[in-house]
């Protein structure tokens, strides 16, 4: 496994495995790596030739400036997990080795993706997010990259911005990797006290009586519901939910059973903020 922390050797590296037609696959991290990280870096060993992944935790994503200073860093925990599993390449550069003396981020344009869900309550979030994964595109220049469907807006947003910009790398989506008890795997489940770990698995469990009342009762029903379910519960506080279509991400006021169709939601344990999604058919 090579390491790299600067662009320009890695870029040198890279070429040379270019030029002998290996194929790149790519899995961009904050690190704090988990079981879902990992899924996603076996399913880019089995398509490609070498896998890349990088750890950075980017700061222009970042609307809340605590929530950054307290995203856990375990880069000795991370290069020992990513050394039992087949990747190639480890990629953990410095807030200046990526943005130098300029760290802010460039303005896109999302087609409206932007705007919906995440992107109301986290203003900024999403041009960090396309800024961070668009430099990393043009250093590492990968054939795949892969993302996991917990942030789905997130990826539906990469995939945007990909076309937009004429980027030649094809996205993969990967399905939500969770806990045994339902909970979706995040880097900031660590950061839960055992209380609103125990407690955690009731999002999920949520979604799910969502996708079955989706079958019979009406939007506004189901979303009344979740809301006295949240305010019922001690420890969880509803940020959003949301039932919306998966290419446009517009909220659904009335059901649209021939197209894909999913329900998004955000939680707050505490100061940690929880998402989680499920598709509805």
């Amino acid at each position: 496994m090579e390491l790299f922390s600067e662009k320009q050797p890695l870029r040198v590296y890279l070429s040379k495995l270019k030029a002998q037609n290996k194929s790149i696959g790519f899995v961009p991290t904050m690190g704090a790596l988990h079981k879902g990280h990992l899924s996603l870096i076996k399913k880019a060993s089995k398509k490609n030739d070498i896998v890349v992944v990088s750890i950075f935790v980017n700061p222009t994503q970042f609307d809340n400036k605590e929530d950054l200073l307290k995203y856990p860093k375990t880069l000795k925990k991370d290069l020992a997990l990513l050394s039992e599993v087949n990747c190639d390449i480890v990629f953990h550069p410095s807030v200046e080795e990526i943005y130098e003396n300029n760290v802010s981020s460039n303005d896109f344009k999302f087609d409206g993706l932007e705007n919906q869900m995440e992107g109301k309550f986290r203003k900024g979030h999403f041009n960090g997010v396309g800024t961070i994964v668009k430099t990393l595109f043009e250093i590492v220049e990968p054939d795949k990259a892969y993302f996991g469907e917990k942030d789905f807006q997130q990826l539906q947003i990469i995939k945007k911005m990909v076309e937009k910009h004429k980027i030649n790398v094809k996205i993969k989506g990967c399905a939500i990797y969770r806990e045994e008890d339902g909970l979706a795997m995040s880097s900031r489940n660590v950061r839960l006290t055992p209380t609103q770990r125990e407690a955690a698995p009731f999002i999920h469990k949520i979604l799910k009586k969502v996708k079955k009342k989706f079958k019979t009762e009406e939007i506004s029903k189901i979303n009344n519901w979740v809301e006295k379910k949240f305010k019922e519960h001690p420890i969880f506080d509803l940020e959003y939910f949301t039932i919306a279509n998966e290419k446009t991400l517009e909220t659904l006021e009335t059901k649209e059973f021939s197209k894909k169709n999913r329900a998004f939601i955000a939680v707050f344990a505490g100061k940690i903020r929880l998402i989680d999604n499920i598709q509805l058919k």
